[in-house]
């Protein structure tokens, strides 16, 4: 049997409405980043303020949206890396040398990405982790449960080691950061008036080397929800909702359950009602990071019920192309927003309220675009290269060509 990517009917729809939902989630969350300094100031320790509609935008997308979508899309990924090891080992293809050439094209993808657009790529950090998964596939799933628990409950202690820290010392170091605002006024004046060239190589100067020390302390959650993700799809959840339909009930009751006051006690610090002065913005992050573990879990098992009604199926469809086409649309968010606020000068310029809107057309434009090119193209431009290159032969775009492709081979048996 030949070296090919899964066939239309192998596909699991509700994956795919689920990345949908997910890439939906993390193109909001990144907005701020594209139309503002937020990853500058938050270097230097200052602040985004916002005020009225802006001001509860931002409460909203801390307590509901922050983290908790790239999380989810971490657990995507370990959850595809084990149908795709699966699938080449039932077809006895080469599945490590499939999947070493397919998590290299990413990072590829990943590295021009973060070089030529933009420093929040996640593409990079996904492929480098994605590399350790080869060392759990044929792990126990309790082994990988008590892995990603243990990596998670040691990322969030040691993020919680701020809170330790006496407010004194952390009121001199921020008292250190506000003096570099120099530095924040160049950051925008180049986002602002610079050319390409000029702009990346500012970028390269400036946002890497932060992307780079920080890769490390990064990759530990992804690498956890992957191990998640890579668990659920040996249990065959998702192979076989109707047996595990109980489960997944009691799952979504339990993660609701630990999210409700995790996110109560973070709304109480992001409001300010609960105030702790220099340390407020480190409770936050705190809080942030737990929440998304059980917000994510129940989101995703959630919408995963939900799915089992065929009508919710052919509500969400335009989700599900969305999602059929992660990589490429993933990729045309940024390009579309570097376009926008960098190329047309609007970079510093838009709030929170209008680049939500400009993120909410650009996701409706995705859905339809996504949902007409897949009528005549089984994947997407950026999926088709990424298979391409995996499979190290070019891939069949059209649908035809798939179903001749087909008939051809099994004449040939």
């Amino acid at each position: 049997m030949g070296n090919a990517p899964i066939s239309e009917k192998d596909r699991i729809h509700t994956i795919d409405i689920i990345r949908g939902f997910a890439l939906f989630g993390i193109f909001l969350v990144n907005m701020p980043s594209f139309h503002s300094p937020v990853f500058m100031k938050t270097m230097y320790g200052v602040e985004m303020e916002y005020t009225g509609l802006d001001y509860w935008i931002d409460v909203f997308f801390t307590l509901f949206i922050d983290s908790k979508f790239f999380t989810m899309f971490s657990f995507l990924f370990g959850l595809g890396f084990y149908i795709f090891m699966s699938r080449a080992e039932k077809k006895g293809l080469g599945m490590k040398r499939l999947y070493v050439r397919r998590i290299l094209a990413l990072l590829l993808f990943g590295v021009i990405h973060l070089i030529a657009l933009w420093y929040g790529d996640i593409l990079h950090t996904y492929a480098i982790a994605g590399l350790f998964l080869l060392f759990f596939y044929k792990r126990k799933i309790r082994t990988m449960v008590i892995w990603a628990g243990s990596l998670l409950i040691v990322y969030n202690a040691f993020m919680s080691l701020t809170l330790l820290v006496p407010s004194g010392v952390l009121e001199e170091i921020e008292s250190a950061s506000v003096g570099m605002t120099a530095g924040l006024e160049k950051y925008v004046e180049v986002y602002e008036n610079a050319g390409y060239l000029e702009w990346v190589s500012y970028r390269l100067g400036t946002e890497l080397p932060i992307i780079l020390v920080n890769l490390l302390p990064a990759m530990v959650p992804v690498f956890a929800m992957f191990l998640i993700g890579l668990a659920v799809g040996k249990a065959g959840i998702f192979q076989n909702l109707q047996e595990h339909t109980s489960f997944l009930k009691k799952v979504r009751t339990i993660t609701l359950s630990i999210s409700i006051p995790l996110v109560g006690a973070l709304a109480l610090f992001t409001l300010g009602i609960i105030d702790w002065g220099i340390k407020q913005t480190y409770v936050i992050e705190v809080l942030t990071s737990v929440s998304s573990i059980s917000l994510c879990l129940f989101y995703i098992v959630a919408l995963t019920l939900l799915l089992r009604n065929e009508s919710w199926q052919k509500k969400l469809r335009p989700l599900g192309a969305m999602g059929r086409m992660a990589l490429t649309n993933y990729l045309m968010q940024t390009i579309i927003s570097v376009a926008i606020f960098v190329g047309l000068g609007w970079y510093g310029d838009v709030g929170l309220f209008m680049g939500t809107l400009i993120c909410f057309v650009i996701l409706v434009i995705q859905m339809v675009a996504s949902t007409f090119w897949l009528k005549k193209f089984q994947f997407g431009p950026f999926e088709w290269l990424w298979r391409s290159l995996t499979y190290w032969r070019l891939q069949p775009i059209r649908k035809q060509e798939i179903v001749s492709n087909a008939v051809e081979e099994k004449g040939q048996v």
